[in-house]
């Protein structure tokens, strides 16, 4: 008898232990309601965007990291990030690995053929990086120089055009940390960076670090959040995104994460 009430009451405590856990990546909400946890793609190599901060025990924090909390608390959900190179989060999207990807991913032509993108929330430009007083201040300066971009960005798109007209070499890393270890290294002349990433690296190389503004189409300059093709959480991301763009949230985020 005693073995029949105790294994009663195991069962009842499984089943209240499953009940609150959920099932299938969701979890129970103060109400009692279900609640989904979504996979947010990025690349935390991306400052002020995203990165590793160190002083919060690694914790992944940013411009991005921020705007994916607002978005996803207005809309109930929960989420957490996956980290990896750049070039594997539009694949992660399309293998189903990640819901989303925020990292200042521009929404150009050939990736809108593989992902679905939301309206741009920032529009930035590019720079050039390079050692201080190495003399490269416009494009035309890259003429026999080695120029360091990173794989699968669209600087590595914006240096492909640029070779068509200047005589440079190319050359591909997946983090941007390598491409300034290059460039003080002295194996690249130079690094094309989004200008708010490589602000800040200017800002903390102690004068070592110069960089100069590229002239750019204002079109291609923004950043998206990326979707797999037709998923539904696309038109709930723009919804939400189109009013804290209105209501000047966002705004309120910028300047948190790049007037510093």
């Amino acid at each position: 008898m005693k073995k029949l009430v105790s294994l009663f009451v195991s069962s009842i405590l499984l089943i209240g232990l499953l009940s609150a856990c959920g099932a299938g990546g969701e979890e129970k909400n103060g109400s009692g309601a279900q609640k989904k946890v979504l996979k947010m793609g990025t690349s935390a190599d991306y400052a002020p965007f995203e990165y590793i901060d160190t002083a919060k025990g690694n914790e992944i924090i940013g411009f991005d990291v921020d705007l994916a909390k607002m978005i996803t608390k207005e809309l109930g959900y929960e989420f957490e990030i996956v980290d990896m190179d750049f070039t594997g989060l539009i694949p992660a999207l399309q293998s189903g690995k990640v819901d989303f990807v925020l990292a200042g991913m521009t929404p150009t032509k050939d990736r809108k053929k593989n992902v679905d993108f939301s309206d741009v929330y920032y529009v930035s430009r590019n720079m050039i990086v390079s050692k201080k007083g190495s003399g490269i201040k416009k494009v035309e300066d890259l003429k026999g120089k080695t120029v360091g971009v990173q794989t699968g960005s669209i600087q590595e798109g914006e240096a492909k055009k640029i070779a068509k007209t200047v005589d440079m070499k190319i050359e591909s890393r997946n983090r941007i940390p390598e491409l300034i270890q290059e460039i003080q290294a002295g194996r690249f002349d130079a690094a094309i960076i989004e200008d708010t990433v490589a602000k800040g690296y200017l800002q903390t190389s102690n004068g070592k670090l110069e960089g100069y503004t590229i002239p750019t189409n204002e079109q291609e300059a923004g950043s998206a959040i990326a979707f797999p093709k037709g998923s539904k959480l696309r038109d709930e991301f723009n919804k939400v995104l189109r009013e804290k763009i209105k209501n000047g949230e966002v705004d309120k985020l910028i300047k948190k994460w790049f007037d510093q």
